[in-house]
């Protein structure tokens, strides 16, 4: 059972949220709220799998509680479903934590899909949303704006753990990675948590930045696909 946690100012939009997933069989929504504050509390009394957050709240915005809640919690996944698609808002849902940017009027069976690939490891985004993070990154790659990770952390990595980083920086699912390297998904899922943790980054999707923005992998394992 997935735990979820609905996050929202509007209150029609908490309504219509519950109603649809608590439809879901492997759902089970333990709260909704109005804002970031709300959240930190909700977080601590419920401990969801998942949070789905409005990135515009009061009291405290989506960003905001995105770095509280990893605080508190690194294992709790965060999905931004909103109306704005501005690229600062993309950049820092993604720089402190999220797992998954959606705009509101996704269909119910992607939200689900959505909510389910998160909980499993995954990091997900609407097309348009995609597009522009694609467009960010290009950006991002000729200025000092990266993700950055000290030679000491990446020292500390394996190689089996480079390889999977390889992986990822090409945009490979954990069921893709898992065919290509002979190993179970499961063991790619603990393997990430482990290379997250040493380099100091919230999510696959930082993770897949670095590799990227850095060429990292690429140096290492080069380009060709094997």
């Amino acid at each position: 059972m997935i735990k979820i946690l609905i996050a929202d100012d509007q209150e029609l939009i908490r309504q219509s949220l519950q109603i649809m997933l608590s439809s879901v069989s492997n759902f089970s929504v333990t709260d909704t709220v109005s804002n970031g504050l709300e959240v930190l509390e909700s977080v601590r009394r419920e401990k969801p799998d998942v949070i789905l957050m409005d990135i515009r709240m009061p009291e405290m915005d989506g960003v905001v509680c995105i770095q509280k809640v990893k605080e508190y919690s690194p294992d709790i996944k965060v999905i931004i479903l909103t109306t704005f698609d501005d690229d600062e808002y993309i950049f820092n849902a993604i720089k402190f934590g999220a797992s998954g940017y959606l705009l509101k009027g996704t269909s119910l069976k992607n939200l689900t899909s959505a909510i389910e690939k998160v909980y499993n490891g995954r990091s997900i985004m609407n097309e348009e949303i995609t597009d522009k993070v694609f467009r960010m990154f290009s950006h991002m790659a000729q200025t000092n704006q990266t993700i950055r990770v000290g030679e000491q952390l990446s020292g500390k990595l394996k190689e089996s753990e480079w390889e999977i980083i390889d992986c990822v920086g090409r945009g490979m699912s954990n069921k893709e990675i898992a065919a290509r390297l002979h190993l179970s998904e499961g063991t790619i899922r603990n393997s990430l948590s482990v290379i997250l943790s040493k380099l100091g980054l919230k999510n696959r999707t930082q993770l897949g930045i670095w590799a990227v923005q850095t060429d990292t992998a690429a140096r290492r394992y080069g380009s060709e696909d094997q």
